[in-house]
């Protein structure tokens, strides 16, 4: 009969088991997932590698561990804006902060994600990313329709390429952007906001409107 184990041992080895990952994503973040060892990585985490197999069957795992980590967490909040039956405006407003604040939060998954995507997307073990990769067109572009069909948004933009925009530009900033710099991840989503829905919203809407409105909802995704 096998005992049973201890609460506080189990504790350890998923506190352990997080610190790894937490150095092997900063590591993939850094380097790229190819240039990355498994030897790299217990030599920063200050273990031998053979230690690294207790924890992970390959680095391959470890990388779809933190990628699944990430994007269950953001997904789960996307679903979450797009269910609490916002208008149109609100909801791509909590749409770009709940991205600004993935990349303050979970930088180096982001950096992961941005890089590797391409290569990872062929291994049958990564074959979630594209289908996370149509949710997430799926899921901006249809906010962006209904904003365009309630007369939110102009009628004149072509949302397909306002999406890859949008898309693009927001998560680039996984480049420049370092958490607990100068700049927090709500300044700069207020920033993007403004800028972008002056040139989305429709002419009627005032600047001191969209304003207020971008504060009232990074307000609430603080609370």
């Amino acid at each position: 009969m096998t005992p049973p184990r201890n609460s506080d041992e189990s504790n350890g080895k998923s506190g352990r088991r997080d610190e790894l990952l937490e150095i092997a994503a900063g590591l993939f973040a850094d380097r790229g997932v190819r240039a990355t060892t498994v030897r790299d990585i217990a030599d920063a985490a200050g273990i031998l590698s053979g230690s690294l197999y207790h924890h992970f069957d390959s680095k391959e795992s470890m990388v779809d561990e933190i990628l699944h980590q990430f994007l269950d967490e953001l997904f789960g909040k996307y679903r979450e804006i797009v269910a609490a039956g916002l208008d149109s405006r609100a909801t791509l407003e909590a749409l770009v902060v709940t991205s600004y604040e993935a990349i303050d939060a979970s930088h180096s998954a982001v950096a992961i994600y941005q890089d590797e995507v391409k290569h990872l997307v062929g291994n049958e073990r990564f074959a979630y990313l594209a289908e996370r990769n149509t949710e997430f067109r799926d899921l901006w572009v249809g906010v962006l329709e209904a904003g365009v069909a309630d007369g939110t948004f102009r009628s004149d933009i072509d949302v397909e390429l306002v999406f890859r925009f949008m898309r693009d530009t927001v998560w680039v900033a996984v480049r420049w952007y370092r958490p607990g710099g100068s700049l927090s991840a709500h300044a700069v989503a207020a920033q993007y906001l403004a800028i972008v829905l002056d040139g989305l919203s429709d002419a009627a809407t005032t600047s001191d409107a969209i304003a207020e409105s971008t504060s009232r909802t990074i307000a609430a995704q603080r609370n």
